[in-house]
């Protein structure tokens, strides 16, 4: 039941994004072979999921870092007390060894995916830091953990991007201390392959099974 639900969200997320109305219809064999590339993905977040569990378990036991699969792809999520000091955007030395195992599942376990780096503050307003807004400091955050994967972990430009989202989408409330710390965080996203299945979509001819 749960493979069937994560296969319907990654359907939709296929169609959502391509942009054209698609319909599966039974016995048409492009079908099948969406499906089963779809699947494919699916099996890899799950084998990449998997091994982050192992290579991060004292990190996700220190609840410095969380994993979940969601609609947008793979979310390592690392609170950003762990990665930079406050209103600061330079990556702390400490941090660095756990960047590294994620940069090696990248590189080695999803070479074909594409990366989507996010930045994302509490609610306080920036004070004594000099940043302009939350957005500038959460902007500057996820690009220093993108120049540490490529200009350190050669991890290809081409496959990396990212974004600062300041304090507007927090995952917990701001009024509490505990809520402020979930809030400001960092997210790798390991993006789902959509672009080869929706080329299969857009150029495939519907032609029945034999």
């Amino acid at each position: 039941m749960k493979r069937i639900f994560f296969l319907a969200t990654a359907v939709f997320l296929v169609v959502s994004i391509s942009g054209c109305a698609f319909v599966f219809q039974k016995g048409r064999r492009t079908d099948i072979e969406k499906i089963e590339e779809l699947t494919r993905q699916l099996d890899e977040f799950d084998q990449t999921k998997k091994l982050l569990e192992e290579r991060l378990k004292q990190e996700i036991a220190d609840k410095q870092v969380s994993l979940a699969r969601a609609e947008k792809g793979l979310v390592i999520t690392f609170v950003a007390d762990i990665l930079f000091d406050s209103g600061n955007a330079k990556l702390k030395t400490g941090v660095l060894p756990v960047l590294d195992k994620v940069a090696r599942i990248l590189n080695e376990n999803v070479p074909e995916n594409n990366i989507g780096i996010e930045g994302h503050t509490d609610n306080d307003p920036i004070k004594y830091s000099g940043w302009k807004s939350n957005w500038e400091l959460s902007t500057a955050r996820a690009l220093s953990v993108l120049h540490y994967l490529i200009d350190e972990k050669q991890i290809s430009p081409l496959r990396v991007s990212a974004i600062g989202y300041g304090e507007f989408r927090p995952v917990s409330s701001n009024d509490s201390k505990d809520g402020r710390q979930m809030n400001r965080r960092v997210e790798i996203v390991i993006l789902p392959r959509v672009t080869k299945v929706k080329e299969q979509i857009e150029s495939a001819p519907s032609q029945p099974m034999k």
